[in-house]
């Protein structure tokens, strides 16, 4: 549904865009993530058409952005980290101004605004003035706005900057739904944003795109060996928790033990095992074996900040080209 090739962006000595390839199949969410600066919103432009590639190719729903970009338009639905919004105007007016602009027939542009409004819980305000809404609100017209002429692809820039707790997790559950429907790709440098939303990410650092997998695939390649945590019951005659990280140190395939924490009746330990050794049924019989009652013991994943910090060497730029 996308497909981006050689993708480079220039401005006079300034190299915003560095040789960026990725794709994005037909219904998934991927997130675009990278710190401020790193090249994200200008990627975004050129996908929209707002600025031509100094080089390589970029194709939306089949189309060349480049040699074909009133058909890109047609096909993609932009909400920019400011939705272009006029507050004078009330809400169902807008949409249906929107609506003629992006050309829907007026006998299905009616039935178009009520399906928009439903879906992005607007019907509450549709007669009410745009600059009279809280923020939380303005960002669903913006995402009404965006697909109310129902495009295959949704470019969304920063979805959620700027709002509230509550008004982020309403935004986060309204882009879940429209996937599916739509391929959605969102930019974001909020870590928490793809990985509570998206299916896959594309990590971009300054210009250059340093990975694109699942957040789990990531783990599983950055992490190399394996992590686990065992909690061990420490109530009622059980062993200090010096016996159990011994016992645990001995587990063939073990490369180190930490002691977490004594809590609420239970030791915690993290146990991180060498390269390639999967050494979770081993721990399970050791601690068995001692005669101890084995509480919990689960895979510990890397979070999507430590794989963001390690791909990007802990790159947080804080200006230049977005």
């Amino acid at each position: 549904m996308i497909k981006v090739e050689g993708l480079t962006k220039r401005y006079a000595r300034t190299v915003a865009v560095d040789n960026v390839s990725f794709e994005v199949q037909k219904g998934q969410i991927v997130g675009f993530l990278g710190p401020n600066g790193a090249g994200k919103t200008t990627t975004m432009r050129v996908l929209t058409c707002f600025l031509p590639p100094s080089a390589g190719t970029a194709q939306v729903a089949g189309y060349d952005v480049l040699n074909a970009p009133m058909d890109v338009k047609k096909r993609i639905g932009y909400l920019p980290e400011s939705p272009p919004l006029y507050p004078e105007m009330e809400v169902s007016e807008y949409l249906q101004f929107v609506g003629r602009l992006k050309g829907i027939p007026r006998g299905d542009l009616a039935r178009r605004l009520d399906e928009v409004t439903g879906r992005c819980a607007i019907g509450d305000v549709r007669n009410k003035l745009i600059g009279k809404l809280s923020k939380g609100y303005r960002q669903r017209v913006g995402l009404a706005q965006a697909i109310i002429h129902n495009p295959d692809v949704l470019i969304l820039d920063e979805p959620t900057a700027g709002l509230d707790p509550k008004q982020i997790i309403e935004t986060r559950q309204l882009i879940k739904h429209l996937a599916g429907d739509h391929t959605i790709i969102l930019s974001t440098h909020i870590l928490p944003e793809v990985e509570q939303t998206c299916e896959q990410v594309i990590i971009i650092s300054k210009g250059k795109v340093v990975a694109t997998d699942s957040v789990e695939n990531l783990t599983n390649r950055l992490r190399g060996a394996e992590t686990v945590a065992v909690e061990v019951e420490a109530s009622n005659g059980a062993p200090e928790a010096g016996a159990v990280l011994q016992r645990l140190e001995q587990v063939a395939g073990v490369a180190r033990v930490l002691h977490r924490e004594t809590k609420n009746g239970r030791h915690v330990f993290e146990v991180e095992s060498l390269q390639g050794q999967a050494v979770r049924p081993a721990l399970a019989r050791g601690v068995v074996e001692a005669g101890w009652n084995l509480v919990e013991l689960r895979a510990v994943s890397l979070s999507l900040e430590e794989i963001f910090l390690q791909l990007t060497g802990g790159d947080a730029a804080a200006g230049g080209v977005q």
